[in-house]
């Protein structure tokens, strides 16, 4: 296989993979538009995410419910266009994955019409055959545990997950039968850092955490949360960065530089 095409510069699955391996924190955000994309990729942002969080930040929903795949794919167009050297992810949002034929023929629209380069789902007892099938046609997948906001109107709110001792044990369960079908990124909202840090050092591929604490092997939260402009009031796992700065990039800049060197985040963005 010919490497001429290859960019040294652009960050890849093997890429993160390599970057587990030797130690080095992984910096993600989410973005979606162009704009914004092309600041996270100069400020040094490893893969971008194109959340179905934009429902709540960018549309105006109390959720995420109401973000269907054609939204997912016209931002994902937007934000492809901006970037360069970060990794482009995806999210599969409610219900475009609740059946094998759905999940293939959304995963496949999300990477031809949308670029993306990787497709997150949020875990749910039939999404392991959904991860070995999409594995199999050559999708890269980033499996979401822990809180999952599509649930949110089964869990009754936002609640920290795996705080019990038998959910832990099934959330690590979980996360290696994922992991085993072909997942190659896993993601951990809201779950106790300790059960973070056992999943993380269970796992032979990245975890990234958003309020799972320091000891995963990277971070992402919300664009908007880190400048301080979502609605509503900012979420504890999460830091305004941009009060400090003195533009949008130092912010974002300042971001990458602490999740890098281990000082975010700290245990008052943590749960126990």
């Amino acid at each position: 296989m010919s490497a001429q095409n290859e960019n040294p510069e652009k960050i890849t699955n093997r890429t993160l993979r390599l970057m587990k391996e030797r130690g080095e924190k992984i910096a993600s955000m989410t973005a979606y538009d162009a704009a914004f994309a092309a600041v996270l990729d100069s400020a040094g942002i490893d893969f971008i995410l194109v959340g179905d969080s934009l429902g709540m930040v960018v549309q105006g929903h109390t959720t995420t419910i109401p973000v269907t795949i054609d939204d997912i794919i016209y931002h994902t167009k937007m934000v492809a266009r901006g970037v360069n050297r970060a990794m482009l992810m995806a999210d599969m949002p409610f219900m475009s994955y609740a059946s094998p034929q759905d999940c293939l023929k959304n995963a496949a629209r999300l990477m031809k019409e949308g670029g993306a380069e990787i497709v997150k789902l949020e875990w749910g007892e039939l999404e392991i055959e959904m991860v070995r099938r999409l594995t199999e046609c050559g999708v890269p997948v980033c499996a979401h545990l822990g809180l999952t906001p599509q649930a949110i109107h089964k869990y009754g709110g936002y609640r920290v997950q795996g705080r019990e001792k038998k959910a832990a044990e099934k959330m690590k369960q979980d996360a290696l039968a994922l992991e085993e079908a072909g997942a190659d990124i896993l993601l951990l909202e809201c779950v106790p850092m300790g059960l973070a840090a056992e999943i993380t050092a269970q796992s032979t591929v990245p975890v990234i955490g958003i309020g799972a604490g320091p000891d995963a092997d990277g971070q992402i939260l919300v664009l908007y949360d880190v400048l301080d402009i979502a609605p509503g009031k900012r979420t504890r796992f999460s830091k305004n960065y941009l009060e400090q700065a003195g533009s949008i990039h130092d912010a974002l800049k300042a971001y990458v530089d602490e999740v890098k060197s281990g000082t975010f985040p700290r245990e008052e963005h943590a749960f126990r």
